[in-house]
């Protein structure tokens, strides 16, 4: 369903790489691999994981410590962190401007695009989420390990691009041509479900392509063609503008990256997403069809 990546493109990789590719360049000091294994149940258990096996080399990136900034009272559950904060953090990963950047988790990348859309924001491009995760690596009997790397420090120098992002006070603005994707499940947004957070349904307006649909049956992604029909069903290929959410804000980033694999590039983000839109009661919410 989805395909290896045999040869590092111009630029470096920049949506997606296979295991085999990154097992052929995993030894090259420029590149650094990133585990992000995360369960929002139970926020020690990727850790743990990555303690126990982990892809040789790989860092370990923590959602709520190391890629979100603190929760407030009128945030969403994941907050985009400062961005300085987070430029160090990449440098005390040994991550600088020229690395090659793969992120991996076990959830079909849902986590690991967090990273991803992170560096981007900071204007890093040559970073990929691993197709298949961690499961394609350990499938393909590649090497595993429990040693934690002590990487040697480095300098990451990176400026936010806030035109990437969407707030919650201009989606109270109807805007033509815009088209506002919810990536949550069908039953979430809807709101007949609400597993994570107190209110249940969407924004009006919003149109639902679950992420989990951008997969295969194997755990890897679509293949691009059938991903921009996907797209183009749901939103229409004439739109201006295309804001991605989800809970809050880390699945979305799987929706941008999905869009750009389909040759649908600059989504933006709504980053505070249905948990922040919650926490204001004049915000209008919809439940049921239509």
């Amino acid at each position: 369903m989805g395909r290896e990546h045999k040869e590092e493109p111009r630029g470096g990789f920049e949506t997606l790489i296979g295991a085999q590719a990154l097992a052929e360049n995993i030894h090259r000091q420029d590149w650094v691999v990133v585990d992000c294994r995360f369960d929002l149940a139970d926020t020690d258990k990727g850790e743990h994981a990555y303690r126990q096996t982990h892809i040789p080399g790989a860092r370990y990136a923590h959602l709520d410590r190391d890629l979100s900034g603190p929760v407030t009272a009128v945030s969403g559950r994941h907050p985009l962190p400062d961005s300085g904060v987070f430029a160090r953090w990449l440098g005390a990963q040994g991550i600088h401007n020229r690395s090659q950047v793969v992120a991996y988790d076990d959830l079909g990348g849902s986590m690991a695009v967090r990273l991803w859309w992170l560096m981007r924001w900071l204007g890093h491009r040559r970073v990929a989420v691993l197709d298949g995760g961690f499961q394609a690596w350990r499938d393909a009997g590649l090497v595993m390990t429990a040693d934690v790397p002590d990487p040697e420090p480095a300098v990451f120098k990176g400026v936010a691009d806030q035109r990437m992002i969407v707030h919650a006070d201009a989606l109270m603005q109807q805007k033509a041509g815009r088209v506002l994707i919810d990536v949550r499940t069908a039953e979430r947004f809807r709101g007949e479900a609400e597993p994570i957070d107190p209110v249940a349904g969407r924004i009006p307006g919003a149109v639902n392509v679950p992420w989990p649909e951008n997969l295969g049956t194997d755990g890897r992604f679509l293949p691009a063609a059938t991903l921009r029909g996907r797209y183009k069903q749901a939103t229409g290929l004439e739109a201006e503008e295309r804001v991605l959410m989800c809970g809050s804000g880390v699945t979305a980033c799987f929706g941008i990256l999905a869009l750009e694999v389909a040759g649908i590039p600059g989504a933006r983000l709504y980053a505070g997403s249905w948990s922040e839109w919650i926490r204001d009661p004049r915000r209008p919410i919809m439940t049921g069809e239509g």
